[in-house]
């Protein structure tokens, strides 16, 4: 029975092998050597009592630091299997007390009622323990992963049910998705976006009213100017408004991405689609514009005009990178969030002024995602040509 517990114990390590369970397969593994080591040497003398003299267990040095050798490495398998598994974390408890059987054989000082405790206990029924972590290692894992996707799919159906979210969330791939948060802006609601940076909360600028409501969402200070967004710069052209060949050239170079350019303010916004959020965005005398390098925020644009923005987080808080952010923090006040996963930076864009750009050049007011280091060589660049 010893032997076949060995045996058991070896084939659960291959099975183990070929799931990739290298902690198993290394644990099966190194128990049938134990297994079979010590039924083995336990036979051999038993069946030759004569032997027990002999150098097959009277010279006991090398039984002795197998046997310690064993324990070590059962122990650093224990360490691991409390990490993991808990039957396996009995399994090398078991095979800890065998291992200290072994040893205490070698030296010969086993005490007979441990070993028949421990035989009554371990040598009688290996192949069903064998067989029971063999059922819990290999087999419960092959059949949960063809019974989850019903189970767990009922699972999520009752929670969603219990919990629903404090907003609608539809997702930034689907065409309805965009289409849903389209029409709340439309019509003055405020929505937490993904930008080519972090996520943001937006609003049509056609109502100043969200606008307003953005500033008391946030606990945004009145001082503080919100941006507006643009799709691309065909739009700003449209617009006609009083910019130098030195800005333009120097906005060609920098849109779309993670830099905002602050420029004059005129009546020219209202060309450009901003409409009575006018005196709601930017300052008194000038205004931050960014055309994103997101194609799912760009083709928003598109459908409702030119947003007004402001990152997606209580005024002097971090930035929201995920959309479950934008959700946890702010969503049982906003009325949707468009949600995209993962943001593609960590920090804000890096805002620029470009007011003065023909007279003394232009002043990092942020440094964000882009160097500033950066944006001088850009500007520079242009500069020279």
């Amino acid at each position: 029975l010893i032997l076949i517990g060995g045996f058991v114990q070896l084939l659960a390590g291959f099975l183990a092998f070929r799931k990739y369970d290298h902690l198993g397969g290394a644990a099966f593994l190194t128990f049938s050597a134990l297994w079979s080591s010590y039924g083995a040497t336990r036979i051999i003398v038993a069946a030759h009592p004569s032997l027990q003299n002999t150098t097959l267990v009277g010279n006991s040095q090398g039984f002795t630091a197998g046997s310690i050798a064993f324990l070590v490495l059962n122990a650093f398998l224990m360490i691991l299997a409390a990490s993991f598994n808990l039957v396996l974390l009995c399994m090398t408890l078991a095979m800890e007390l065998l291992a200290i059987c072994l040893l205490l054989f070698t030296l010969e000082n086993l005490p007979l009622p441990f070993e028949s405790e421990f035989l009554v206990i371990f040598v009688l029924k290996p192949p069903p323990m064998g067989c029971s972590e063999w059922v819990s290692c290999l087999l419960i894992p092959t059949m949960m992963d063809v019974l989850p996707p019903v189970s767990c799919q009922a699972e999520s159906s009752k929670k969603d049910t219990e919990d629903p979210p404090p907003c609608v969330c539809p997702k930034s791939h689907c065409t309805s998705g965009l289409r849903i948060i389209a029409d709340l802006l439309n019509t003055g609601a405020v929505c937490g976006v993904p930008t080519d940076t972090v996520y943001a909360l937006a609003v049509s600028c056609k109502h100043p009213e969200a606008i307003e409501k953005v500033y008391r969402i946030k606990d945004r200070p009145q001082e503080k100017p919100i941006c507006i967004f643009i799709s691309n710069l065909d739009q700003l052209r449209a617009a006609s408004p009083p910019i130098s060949p030195l800005l333009w050239e120097f906005m060609e170079n920098v849109y779309p991405g993670g830099i905002g350019c602050i420029i004059q303010k005129g009546e020219w916004l209202k060309k450009l689609g901003v409409g009575e959020g006018y005196s709601r965005v930017g300052t008194q005398d000038s205004i931050m514009i960014r055309v994103p390098d997101l194609t799912v925020l760009v083709h928003l644009i598109d459908m409702t005009g030119p947003l007004a923005i402001t990152s997606a987080n209580p005024s002097g808080e971090v930035d929201s990178t995920h959309h479950d952010m934008v959700i946890s923090r702010l969503g049982h006040k906003l009325e949707g969030v468009l949600c995209d996963g993962e943001s593609d930076e960590v920090v804000a864009s890096t805002v620029v002024n470009c007011t003065k750009i023909d007279e003394s050049g232009i002043t990092i007011l942020r440094e964000g995602c882009i160097p500033a280091a950066r944006v001088m060589q850009i500007f520079e660049s242009v500069k020279n040509r």
